[in-house]
């Protein structure tokens, strides 16, 4: 008879445990450790009984810290009615207060500072990518200490606290635009549901039109006041076109007067127009003339409209506003002498137009209607010309150093006089209320007159100050509009740009320097006084920015 099955496992008996002897206990410890401390532990946590008086102290501590949170309702729990910070008593070594400030916040000092830089000597004129740090040409080392707060303050220059992460009031926080939202109507859902209404911030348009319509300006300066004739205060933003470079190098470059718009031109046919905001400089739009090299445009002083020409028979008026473009053909009656409109220069009024002719003539145009009103007529050939203050004046200078002095209201010459040593004009500006005439010559020179001194010698005024700073031609004249800086630049040699200070008539010296990227300057430009930007292109492409604190 088959013995019975004993593979039930449910009817089966677990085999007896085996007791240790001591030799096994004593090898298990040397191989695994003693556990029987961390065993006993485990379980004093799990009941609640410690094994030394200190422990019994702090747990007895923290249970009157938390108070009876065991007969706290689950409500009171989620709501948050018990803060955290009640549940930890407050000692005199807690770093971070209940009130969320810490001690570092209200003393001001830094977290860590390294001793050692005091000790540390940096020289910044033998590196040239620190010289952009100095505050006067002879400032050579500094301590460690020294050099990091120039190095701060140089990249707060460069990025600026931005105004999102600025604390601001209610009333001068933006708008919402508010958007209605419909839910997708599931089968399940009610036939009367009401629209969702959220709250989204919409994006900022930067378009043309949206700043036209504006009354935004130029950031303005905090404090505007004389300039110091020594140093220039001056920093470097982002290039004006690096979000849209130009293919060509620049040949031309106007502000606007009220609106924060930079208008650059050149010989790849296109106007563009960026919105200087000192940050990334968008670009606002762009005009490309088919067949018109540009070498001059410009803002009408109504801001509205874009006046360009190159060398060509014509020159187009584009109306900011509508988009409207218009193409000026010709000049009835004086087409001989005006075979190109690349050079011209608009009244500060905004009503005439003058056109550098040939055979020593100046035309003067409406600038409005483009349409023919008077013509000067010179001897030689005109080199440059300039508009007074108010358009009641304007000056043409021939290459012979000659400058005769035409009134736009009595239709004549009123004075013609001769610069000193003035062999090869080619260029003049006026600049302070007309109260300062600058000249410049093909040898680099350049005479700045002051008008209101009135030293005339039979027709020879003698100027203030010759300057001998650069010594190729002078085709950059460019006044500030308050009349206390003059550029003046040379495309004929790498890096030929100089700052002068008004009335001093003296050179900065601390810039540019010879790390400043300037390159071959073709044209400048100053934004309005309150603003403080100064701009210039080369023949590189570049519009490099800058600001003047």
């Amino acid at each position: 008879m088959a013995p019975e099955s004993t593979g039930d496992l449910q009817t089966q008996k677990p085999a007896p445990t085996r007791l240790k002897d001591a030799a096994e206990e004593e090898l298990e410890k040397l191989v695994f450790g003693d556990l029987t401390g961390f065993q006993a532990g485990l379980h004093a946590d799990r009941d609640g009984d410690y094994s030394s008086e200190d422990d019994n102290e702090v747990r007895l501590s923290f249970n009157r810290a938390l108070g009876d949170v065991e007969q706290m309702e689950d409500d009171q729990v989620d709501s948050g009615s018990t803060k955290p910070t009640d549940l930890v008593p407050a000692t005199s070594t807690d770093l971070v207060k209940v009130d969320g400030s810490d001690s570092e916040s209200e003393t001001g000092k830094p977290a860590w500072e390294d001793s050692d830089d005091e000790r540390l000597t940096i020289s910044l004129s033998t590196n040239p990518r620190l010289r952009k740090l100095r505050t006067t040409e002879l400032d050579d080392v500094i301590t460690g200490t020294e050099y990091t707060k120039r190095l701060r303050i140089q990249y707060e220059r460069i990025n600026p606290i931005p105004d999102w992460s600025l604390p601001q009031k209610d009333s001068e926080r933006p708008k919402k635009s508010r958007r209605t939202l419909r839910q997708s109507q599931s089968p399940e859902a009610s036939s009367d549901e009401e629209d969702e209404v959220m709250d989204i911030d919409l994006p900022t348009n930067n378009s043309l039109a949206t700043l036209l319509q504006s009354s935004s300006t130029y950031t303005k300066r905090s404090k505007v006041g004389k300039l110091p004739p020594e140093t220039l205060d001056i920093s470097r933003l982002r290039d004006a076109n690096y979000l849209a470079p130009s293919h060509s190098g620049i040949q031309s470059l106007s502000f606007h007067k009220t609106h924060p718009l930079l208008l650059s031109a050149g010989f790849d046919h296109v106007l563009r127009l960026y919105h200087i905001d000192k940050k990334t400089n968008p670009p606002a739009t762009s005009l490309y003339l088919q067949g018109t090299p540009i070498h001059t445009a410009a803002f009408h002083p109504d801001g509205k409209r874009v006046i360009a020409g190159g060398r060509r028979r014509y020159f187009h008026i584009w109306d900011l506003e509508s988009g409207k473009v218009e193409k000026i053909t010709r000049i009835y009656g004086n087409q001989e002498h005006q075979k190109s409109m690349e050079k011209f220069k608009l009244s500060p009024c905004g009503r005439f137009m003058a056109l550098c002719g040939a055979h020593g003539y100046v035309n003067i145009l409406d600038a409005k209607t483009g349409q023919w009103v008077s013509s000067v007529v010179v001897e030689g050939v005109v080199a440059d010309i300039s508009w007074s203050i108010g358009g009641k004046t304007l000056f043409v200078a021939n290459k012979g150093g000659e400058i005769w002095e035409w009134s736009s209201s009595e239709r004549k010459i009123e004075s013609r006089w001769v610069d000193e040593g003035g062999v090869g004009l080619t260029t003049i500006s006026l600049g302070g209320n007309d109260r300062w005439c600058a000249v410049g010559s093909q040898s680099g020179v350049v005479n700045i007159y002051d008008r209101k001194e009135k030293v005339k010698v039979e027709g020879h005024p003698t100027p203030k100050r010759a300057l001998g700073n650069l010594v190729t031609g002078i085709n950059v004249l460019e006044f500030s509009d308050d009349g206390q800086l003059l550029c003046m630049g040379s495309k004929d040699k790498r890096d030929a740009l100089r700052m002068v200070h008004l009335p001093t008539c003296t050179v900065f010296k601390n810039w540019p320097t010879t790390s400043t990227p300037v390159g071959s300057i073709m044209c400048a430009s100053f934004a309005g006084s309150a603003s403080g930007l100064f701009a210039f292109g080369n023949q590189q492409g570049k519009v490099r920015l800058w600001e003047i604190r």
